[in-house]
């Protein structure tokens, strides 16, 4: 939101208060209070009739660093609040003429004592971003209420990413970004993940502690500042220092939460029925017996709205006109080796037998005269699962688990965007505007404790469209409805990159695009983006997603992308484990991976997908692509051809190929299967070694499926040898490729070393 009109005024209407100098400082041993006057004290009558700024700083995690800015304090606490994992966390605070400082870990949030306001956060021997004389600010706004606000400086070169799943630029630095749930598609500045969080690529990220509506300007209405408002009388921000992205990852997942391991199944293809389309059990019969007569693993089949009864959504029952059979049907596709996932939404329409249950007793949001809120958007007359009440909760959770024990395996929690902010009350007594963006965290929430609770630890996995900071915690999330365009395809990646700069470790898309039918070429170059991504999907509004749709070549490439993730599955997961475990995205931006990188910057058309696989997608028919590595001898997956960096490359390929490359100095975990995602990494691993300096000394380790360590290697390369040796996991067979195009070694069981 801006306030200013240009450099020296205001815009009208707003009337700001700035702490002027840090007037007087409170110590107690965890925190430092700074009390800030609104202008400079020369005598005693100068404290009469003037505004007073507190400024709190304290520490919930090592290398963190709380900043509580309040105006008037006399407020009542308001819920929803973010649930942080705050530690006890050792802080050294100073207190002398010339600064009052709290150190927590590396970094120091020092106030200056002059003549003006200074706060500064400085690690690593420099000063990472300041606050100074009008950056913070109490504001009036005539008919708008009071809002607090915050500018932190932007240094030269400074970028910044993130604030949830955005479909423009990465780069956010020139954009205005509002913090507020919406179902907007992906191909405008509405988002349905909103995540007060952005990370620089300058050793810092910050936190905006606030539930509700946050109106980010990234470096746009002050062009070298970064600034962020809420509605209200305070103000809590918290600065992570990295000083590496990976590290500042890691450090806001452990505030707001790791995300949980999905269960090796889910990485497999999901097919669903799509959208508005016509189907029956029929109908997919024809489409498993199709992907399973052409080769095609599939792993996952979904069923979409209409598996329940046209205006009963949400009513948990199968249409007995098109289903009439679930639970037999559900055992027929089960016993073919597959997982069930089903859609679901938190709204109930008025014709949903739920919906005078859930009215009567008092489940349902209410308005403020006492009736229960409804509209006619979505569903005739539908009304909303209040999720603040506990009996609403467990209502809920009773009818997804009567879903599981039918057959169910997973559940696609689609909107819970739609949420609205006046006259209405939550039973708890939630303030709307901060439950606007919270509601999903409730949702999805509920859904997946239902999973684990039934399902078991680590067989809980979502499909999930909205999420707000913490979401992380309930995978997997997927970009909502894009066109079928390449337009669409690159917006859906740079939503995908974004989600993961906020904290997000696994995310999908629908692969082809959901709005209208793909023409055959848009398909087939989504296939090989969506098979390279945490999780896959085909998925359609209007049209069905089976690639015979589209033409023979749609086939082949599904097959020969569906079947390379199957084999890259030892890797993948364990990149997924160390997401679950240390909070660093299994898809990441490049500038993540290579920070120092200046080139990685504004790279937004191609990623990381782990540490040691880069993946451009093509987007255009021809096959025209352009791509960056950066420094070293990076090798084709595919192909083997080699690509020097740090350098662009520009290449035509055709719609079985994409570039994805291995990082030099690789050791890449191949599994022996690939027809399904979930199987034994170790039995028959190789291990694919490529470009290893002479004196590397790496250590791999293969997951088993329940996310514990099943084996590890160690690799030496010592002048003319390399040395590879199994350290620990059971004896199996097992290979070593050198390169792309190397000779493998096949190694029985009991040899667990082999010198190349």
């Amino acid at each position: 939101m801006k306030f200013s009109n240009g450099y020296w005024r205001m815009r009208d209407g707003v009337s700001p208060l700035y702490p002027a100098e840090a007037r007087d400082v409170s110590v107690t041993p965890d925190a430092l209070t700074v009390y800030a006057p609104t202008k400079r004290i020369a005598s005693r009558g100068d404290t009469l009739n003037l505004p007073l700024l507190t400024v709190v700083a304290s520490s919930p995690a090592p290398d963190v660093i709380s900043i509580k800015a309040t105006h008037f304090a006399g407020r009542r606490p308001r819920t929803p609040e973010f649930a942080l994992v705050r530690s006890e966390t050792a802080v050294e605070i100073t207190d002398d003429e010339q600064f009052a400082a709290l150190t927590s870990g590396d970094l120091t949030a020092r106030f200056h004592k002059g003549d003006s306001w200074k706060l500064e956060f400085v690690a690593g021997g420099r000063v990472l971003t300041s606050s100074g004389y009008k950056n913070l600010a109490a504001l009036d706004v005539d008919g708008d209420g009071s809002y607090l606000r915050e500018q932190l400086l932007l240094n030269v070169g400074d970028t910044v990413y993130g604030l949830g799943e955005r479909f423009g630029p990465l780069v956010k630095n020139g954009q205005t970004v509002d913090i507020w749930q919406e179902d907007g598609g992906t191909s405008s500045e509405q988002a349905y993940k909103n995540i007060p969080f952005y990370l620089t690529n300058a050793g810092y990220g910050v936190f905006v502690n606030h539930p509700g509506g946050v109106s980010f300007e990234v470096a746009s209405e002050s062009v070298s500042r970064v600034g962020f408002s809420v509605p209200g009388q305070e103000l809590e921000y918290l600065v992570i220092y990295g000083p590496t992205p990976k590290d500042i990852l890691r450090k806001y997942t452990s505030l707001t939460g790791k995300p949980a391991l999905p269960p090796a199944w889910s990485f497999g293809l999901w097919l669903s029925t799509s959208f508005t389309t016509d189907y029956d059990e029929e109908t997919v019969n024809k489409f498993v017996s199709g992907m399973a007569d052409r080769d095609l693993p599939l792993s996952v089949f979904h069923f979409d709205c209409f598996w329940m009864r046209e205006f009963h959504w949400t009513d948990f029952e199968w249409d007995p006109k098109v289903f009439p059979d679930p639970v037999g049907m559900l055992k027929r596709l089960k016993d073919r080796g597959l997982k069930i996932c089903v859609w679901l939404n938190p709204y109930i329409a008025q014709r949903s037998a739920l919906f005078a249950e859930g009215a009567e007793k008092g489940y349902l949001l209410k308005t403020t005269d006492g009736d229960v809120w409804q509209w006619d958007l979505w569903q005739a007359g539908m009304a909303l699962v209040d999720f603040t009440n506990p009996e609403a909760r467990e209502w809920y959770a009773s009818k997804l688990r009567g879903l599981l024990e039918q057959g169910v395996d997973a559940f696609k929690t689609d909107f819970g965007e739609r949420i609205p902010v006046s006259g209405i009350v939550w039973h708890d007594g939630s303030d709307p505007e901060k439950m606007h963006n919270y509601y999903t965290h409730l949702y999805n929430r509920v859904v997946f404790d239902v999973l684990r609770e039934v399902r078991g630890e680590g067989d809980a996995v979502l499909f999930a469209r909205s999420a707000t900071a913490g979401g992380q915690q309930y995978p997997v999330h997927w970009g909502g409805d894009c066109e079928s365009t390449f337009e669409a395809m690159a917006e859906s990646l740079r939503g995908g990159l974004s989600l993961s700069a906020s904290g997000f470790g696994f995310w999908s898309h629908d692969m082809g695009g959901f709005e209208g039918k793909p023409h055959p070429a848009v398909f087939k170059r989504w296939i090989p983006f969506g098979l390279l991504s945490s999780h896959s999907r085909l998925h359609g509004s209007q049209s069905y997603r089976v690639p015979w749709e589209f033409d023979e070549e749609a086939v082949d490439v599904l097959r020969t992308f569906t079947k390379l993730k199957a084999r890259l599955m030892p890797y993948l997961f364990g990149q997924a484990v160390q997401a679950h475990e240390q909070g660093v995205p299994v898809m990441r931006p490049m500038v993540v991976e290579f920070p120092d990188d200046l080139a990685t910057t504004h790279v937004e058309r191609q990623y990381m997908l782990g540490d040691n696989l880069l993946v451009a997608p093509v987007f255009s028919e021809a096959g025209d692509t352009t791509f960056y590595t950066p420094a070293g001898s990076w090798t084709h997956l595919q192909t083997g051809e080699v690509f020097t960096g740090p350098a662009w490359h520009r290449r035509t390929v055709g719609f079985g190929e994409v570039p994805v490359l291995v990082r030099p100095g690789s050791v890449l975990a191949l599994g022996e299967i690939d027809d399904r995602p979930d199987y034994d990494y170790a039995r028959g691993v190789t291990l694919a070694l490529y470009d290893l300096a002479d004196g590397a000394d790496l250590t791999v380790s293969v997951p088993a499926i329940d996310g514990s360590e099943a084996a590890r290697f160690t690799v030496v390369h010592d002048g003319g040898a390399i040395t590879v040796t199994r350290v620990s996991g059971e004896a199996l067979p097992w290979r070593i490729r050198l390169g792309h195009a190397g000779d493998v070694v096949e190694l029985p069981a009991e040899t667990s070393s082999h010198v190349l």
